[in-house]
């Protein structure tokens, strides 16, 4: 199992510990299934789900800090800088902000401290996987 935590920017540290991110609550794990916990949001779902991870940012602070949802493609966001993150795609949507299926997401961006590393992680594990 590996273990990437968040890189969050200072400015940002205490708003978002208010809503219960902190270094113990925000990281992504990879290991048969990949687990990203955003405080008190989890994503979870088989690395043979995971289709491609990229490397992408820089990115405005307002669309990124916090959990965002993106209204033209239902992508999740898990933000805590806007300097650098992962966008994971996978082949099956997934559930994290609302319960059931209403809303799914067939992306998520993290912005770990080793944005280079998960990718490259990511795309190998789920290469793997299937």
């Amino acid at each position: 199992m590996r273990r990437f935590p968040f890189s969050v920017d200072p400015l940002w540290r205490l708003p978002l510990r208010l809503i219960g991110v902190r270094p113990s609550s925000a990281y992504v794990e990879v290991n048969e299934e990949l687990v990203i916990r955003f405080g008190p949001w989890v994503v979870r779902t088989p690395t043979s789900n995971v289709a491609d991870a990229a490397v992408t940012g820089p990115y405005a602070p307002w669309r990124v800090i916090g959990p965002h949802l993106s209204l033209a493609d239902r992508g999740l966001t898990f933000g805590t800088n806007s300097r650098r993150g992962v966008c994971v795609r996978f082949h099956e949507p997934v559930r994290a902000l609302a319960p059931g299926r209403v809303l799914t997401h067939p992306a998520v961006t993290v912005t770990v401290a080793d944005p280079e590393g998960l990718a490259e992680h990511l795309r190998h594990v789920a290469a793997v996987a299937r």
